[in-house]
This record gives structure tokens, C-alpha cells and sequence, in this order.
């Protein structure tokens, strides 16, 4: 029989989880003219296949590509749907891509799965439309961490695998937008409120198949504050100052990364938003995000 403490602690996590969902947007509609291709199989790995959505713009032709990565404390989590359709609104084509969770595969599954998306995207840039010369990369919560990791990983063997094959193709991004995510996974749990503790603590232990403490080396090659060089692409921090669950310190430590070695780093701090909600996704920070991504991925 489970424990009585085992029980409160999922029912915390449980609780967390569904106070998390239910603050961000909901589900986005899909704007007229954009063009929604479900389902696209970009790889199968021990019989578990890797789907993403595609969204294109009205002018497909020529739109710079950006991959959007869901959240969900790398256990749970869907690619749909998306918190916003803006950026497609702007021009830009979108795939929202799927990765596995950790209770199917522990880290770097889910880091080899985006890179193998990425590759598959630029291998078929030419059946869809878009451009793909140049990729930008976003994701929310634990997809932010997700992303980061891939901007800050280009050309690293270590952590690009296998997956889908296409390893003629690059899985180089050009530019990374974090929504409230971790950057470091050995300093989290010290960072974090009890209530942020009862959450992190099984969502890193399902991802590193183990204690973190426990598995410092994983805990390590996952975090991106150890993987930023010179030659990391531009990168855009979002991150509330009353976030309960993934502390703000994490962006501030990414932030402060970048800023050492002088790279292209803005970090808008969302005052009074807690982890996620409509503040991250309101017309000022559309705009702000929307104009970095412009000034990286398109032209040129």
C-alpha cells in the first residue's frame, strides 16, 4: 500500500500541475489563412513514433521557420495545443513538435528528439515552403529548458544522437526564445520554494532515472549554463518574478552566462506573473518577442 506521505505528494504535484495549465492561455484559434498540417511522422524510435504540427502562414513561400516545444515538467505534456499563433499571424511558419517524455525515455532522449526534428524540418524545407536557411527556437517551462539547450548545443556530437537519421542536415538554430525555464540543473532544487520542490524534485528524478545529486554528470550535460560559448545564438529570457515553480534565478543564471562573454542576451523580467498566464503572451511581449525574432532569422 502507498504511504500516506507518497500520496500528499502527488496529490500536491497533481494539484500544481493542473494550477499551472489552468494559468496559461488557452488554447490558441487558428487565424484565418494559416494552414494547419497535423501529424507529420518525423521519426520512430522503438516503435514510438514523433509527430509535429505544422503551421504555415498565408505566405508560406519563403517564411522563416521557428519550432515550438511544449511543456509539462518533461513527464506530461502535448505538442497542442500551442499558447499562441502570433508569431504565424506574423509570417512565420511553426512546428510544434513532439519529444518523449521522461516516463518513456530518461534524458538526452528528449534533446536527441528535437535535434532529429530540426534536421527533418530543414530536409524538407522545399516540399513545405518555408525557409530554413535560419531556425528559431521557443518553448515554455520545461520546453524552454528544452530549447535553450538546443541553442546552446549547436554542433555539440555529445548531445545531437541519431534519431530520424537526416545527419547530412543541421540541427543548428539561429535563435532561442525561453518562456519561464530552467538553465541549471544542479542549482534548481536549492533555488526552489517547498511548493516548487514538490514538483522538480520526481520531475528530475523521472528524467535522470535517479536523484539529481545523484547524477551530477546528467544533471550537468542538461543544463545549458555549462554548455554557453562564443558561439551560441541570440537569445531571448522570459520569466515572471512571482513564480512559484521554476525559480527566477534560473533565467537570471542563463542571463548572466551570456553577459560574460558579451553575446546577444535580453531578459524581460514579467513583474507580478507567476509561472506562465496571459502576461507572457499580451500584445507588448508578442511584439517584443516577435521583433527579436525578426531581427535574427529574417533577411540577411
Amino acid at each position: 500500500m502507498m504511504g500516506s506521505n507518497a500520496v500528499v505528494v502527488r496529490a500536491l504535484i497533481a494539484a500544481a500541475a493542473c494550477a499551472a495549465c489552468a494559468a496559461w492561455p488557452a488554447a490558441a484559434q487558428t487565424p484565418a489563412g494559416v494552414t494547419v498540417i497535423e501529424d507529420i511522422r518525423f521519426a520512430s524510435v522503438d516503435g514510438h513514433d514523433l509527430l509535429l504540427d505544422l503551421y504555415l502562414p498565408a505566405e508560406a513561400a519563403g517564411a522563416p521557420l521557428l519550432v515550438w516545444v511544449h511543456g509539462g515538467g518533461w513527464s506530461r505534456g502535448a505538442r497542442k495545443p500551442v499558447s499562441t499563433l502570433a508569431f504565424v499571424e506574423a509570417g512565420y511558419a511553426m512546428a510544434s513538435v513532439d519529444y518523449r517524455l521522461s516516463g518513456v525515455a530518461p534524458f538526452p532522449a528528449q534533446i536527441h528528439d528535437l535535434k532529429s526534428a530540426i534536421r527533418f524540418l530543414r530536409a524538407q524545407a522545399s516540399a513545405y515552403g518555408y525557409d530554413a536557411r535560419r531556425i528559431g527556437i521557443l518553448g515554455v517551462s520545461a520546453g524552454a529548458h528544452l530549447a535553450a539547450l538546443v541553442a546552446t548545443t549547436n554542433g555539440d556530437t555529445r548531445l545531437e544522437g541519431d534519431v530520424g537519421g537526416h545527419l547530412d542536415q543541421s540541427s543548428d538554430v539561429a535563435a532561442a526564445v525561453s518562456y519561464f525555464g530552467a538553465s541549471n540543473l544542479t542549482t534548481i532544487l536549492d533555488q526552489s520554494t517547498p511548493f516548487g520542490l514538490n514538483i522538480r524534485v520526481p520531475g528530475l528524478e523521472a528524467l535522470f532515472g535517479g536523484p539529481p545529486d545523484e547524477k551530477t554528470d546528467l544533471a550537468e550535460l542538461a543544463s545549458p549554463v555549462f554548455h554557453v560559448d562564443r558561439g551560441d545564438p541570440p537569445l531571448l529570457l522570459l520569466h515572471g518574478d512571482q513564480d512559484p515553480q521554476m525559480p527566477i534565478n534560473q533565467s537570471h543564471e542563463l542571463h548572466g552566462a551570456y553577459k560574460a562573454l558579451g553575446l546577444n542576451v535580453h531578459f524581460e523580467v514579467v513583474h507580478g506573473a507567476r509561472h506562465g498566464g496571459e502576461a507572457f503572451f499580451d500584445r507588448a511581449r508578442t511584439e517584443l518577442v516577435t521583433s527579436f525574432l525578426d531581427s535574427h532569422l529574417r533577411g540577411g
